[in-house]
């Protein structure tokens, strides 16, 4: 009792920690919407656990009505966890979240339908998440990914592979692709991604990228004058 207990107190001083606008953990438990719903996932996943899957069920879909967030009682999350701001998220079954992270509003943490080699739905179909990380808003980070301790994923950008740890990442606009599977158009697809498209772009990459294009470009320009002066 005296760690779940701890824990709560780990949320509760994350939300003061993080929001500026919350000064004491009086203001945290009265005005967190985000707190609120942390706080009945925690008596959910409880229950969740101890088999009582249906009435862990119920107290979910209450606690989705008061705060606007889905969180699912059969997801795992670590200590310190915030929520800012707390509506719109969504947090599917198999998630695991680590310690001491932060979501934004509007951001999924949703599963996608994922083969095995027998043709079966895997059961792992939500992604993992590391320590001390930070998920912008709106963001969408679907399918049985990883992503890296300390990793930034950016506001609205779409995750489908995997996050190195300690390293940001952005999203792209969307575009059309070629679908891997023959039957593809056939199969319902959770979130309109089958498991094996990659879009990510990680951020210091992007930059480097730019750089030596930019070095390229300058290049280009001296070459006339170079040849002017022969």
């Amino acid at each position: 009792m005296e760690s779940k207990y701890k824990l709560i107190l780990q949320d509760i001083d994350a939300v003061i920690a993080r929001d500026p606008a919350t000064g004491s953990r009086t203001e945290a438990v009265l005005l967190s919407s985000g707190l609120h719903a942390i706080l009945i996932y925690r008596l959910s996943h409880y229950l969740w656990k101890r088999n009582f899957r249906l009435t862990s069920r119920i107290i979910s879909q209450i606690g989705r009505f008061l705060t606007g967030v889905e969180i699912h009682p059969g997801a795992q999350i670590g200590k310190g966890f915030f929520i800012d701001h707390g509506m719109g998220v969504v947090i599917g079954e198999t998630t695991e979240i680590g310690d001491n992270v932060t979501l934004y509003h509007d951001v999924t943490l949703g599963g996608t339908t994922v083969f095995d080699k027998n043709g079966k739905v895997t059961t792992k179909r939500h992604p993992t998440i590391g320590n001390n990380v930070i998920i912008g808003s709106g963001s969408q980070v679907l399918g049985p990914i990883k992503v890296g301790n300390n990793a930034k994923i950016g506001s609205n950008a779409i995750v489908t592979k995997d996050v190195a740890a300690n390293t940001t990442v952005i999203g792209l606009a969307a575009h059309k692709i070629e679908d891997l599977k023959k039957n593809s158009k056939k199969q319902f697809c959770a979130y309109g991604i089958n498991g094996e498209i990659e879009e990510c772009i990680n951020a210091d990459d992007l930059y480097k990228e730019v750089k030596a294009l930019r070095k390229e470009l300058e290049e280009i320009k001296k070459s006339p004058a170079e040849l002017n002066k022969n």
